[in-house]
């Protein structure tokens, strides 16, 4: 797998966290990947053969080739059909609200083709030109300058929701929506509303999948150590509460995750 992370322009770096690229090789006998959620949306380009995503055991869809993966709270299946070569960007859990007038509730746990977010035309120009650009800089390019016309110079981001979620990133998660309003308790209503229109989750649950990305980050450290550790760390209440949050949000164990040959993508992301 060849995964490469690209920095934005310095007028996007406050709304995007990333672009990045994915180029792996086509596999004689392709391997289901489980995608564990990661607290971002993401808007992606499949440049490559088309990718399977199931939506039960064996019955699946094929991923838009151009789309927006919205806020994910369960883990979910891929499998290539053959080359995968994506270009994508990565926004920040608040950034994604600052282009699109959709609310970003109707994202959550799926895959929503750009046409529907940005029109027919603008988004068919959009694609065609990410797919003949010649390399990723030029793609960035092509992206960036898209997104800097999209975005509104009057729509500023909801402070209530920015400083909500710096509280949450800054403590991997573990930060309590009592303890980040003690002083303006009246406020929590009107936070949890705005919340869930500019991230498209609740800060109870993005904050889970924050927490759940730190404990992922260390268990795949070779230098990990016990899961006990990892769990207080990570600011779990004890190991219980860390498993049970961590088979919500992948389906399985912390054992059976470094184990599964069809974790290799998720793992690579989190590394």
């Amino acid at each position: 797998m060849d995964y490469q992370t690209y920095n934005p322009h310095t007028d996007l770096k406050s709304l995007v966290s990333c672009f990045w690229t994915l180029k792996v090789p086509t596999q004689t006998e392709p391997q289901k990947q489980r995608i564990v959620p990661d607290g971002c949306i993401e808007m992606a380009f499949i440049l490559g053969d088309d990718i399977r995503r199931y939506t039960s055991e064996n019955e699946f869809i094929l991923q838009p080739r151009a789309m927006v993966l919205g806020q994910t709270i369960e883990p979910f299946f891929i499998e290539p059909t053959g080359f995968v070569n994506t270009f994508a960007v990565r926004f920040y859990p608040f950034g994604f609200a600052n282009f699109v007038s959709e609310p970003i509730k109707n994202l959550v746990n799926k895959e929503t083709p750009i046409q529907q977010l940005f029109g027919i035309q603008a988004a068919n120009d959009l694609e065609q030109k990410i797919i003949k650009a010649v390399n990723t800089e030029q793609r960035i390019g092509i992206i960036e300058k898209f997104l800097l016309n999209k975005l509104n110079d009057e729509k500023t981001i909801n402070s209530i929701v920015k400083d909500t979620v710096d509280s949450l990133l800054s403590t991997n998660g573990s930060a309590s929506i009592a303890s980040i309003f003690k002083d303006k308790p009246s406020k929590r209503r009107q936070l949890e509303r705005n919340f869930r229109k500019q991230i498209g989750v609740s800060p109870k649950q993005l904050g889970k999948v924050i927490r759940l990305q730190t404990a992922l980050k260390m268990l795949l450290d070779p230098k990990s150590e016990n899961l006990t550790d990892i769990a207080y760390k990570s600011e779990y209440f004890d190991q219980a509460h860390f498993i049970k949050d961590f088979r919500e949000f992948t389906g399985i164990n912390p054992k059976e995750f470094l184990a599964h040959e069809g974790l290799a993508l998720s793992a690579l992301f989190y590394k």
